[in-house]
């Protein structure tokens, strides 16, 4: 059973709160599995969260990646 998610690898997402650097509201996926990790566009920095800390964390997807 595939479970379809609002979100995939390479999306911009926009978090609840914004990254310290003030550079920039959004982040790319680069990573999902059990954890998925994140990417600021503004200073490059890398988070990473669990799949439920992210999802309740996230604001909303920005751009989806086009396949």
């Amino acid at each position: 059973m595939s479970i379809k998610h609002k979100y995939d690898l390479g999306d911009i997402v926009q978090m609840k709160k914004p990254h310290p650097c003030k550079k920039s509201l959004y982040f790319e996926i680069t990573r999902m599995g059990a954890d998925i990790k994140i990417k600021c566009c503004g200073c490059g920095a890398v988070i990473m969260f669990d799949r439920f800390e992210f999802e309740r964390k996230l604001k909303k997807v920005m751009k989806k990646e086009e396949n």
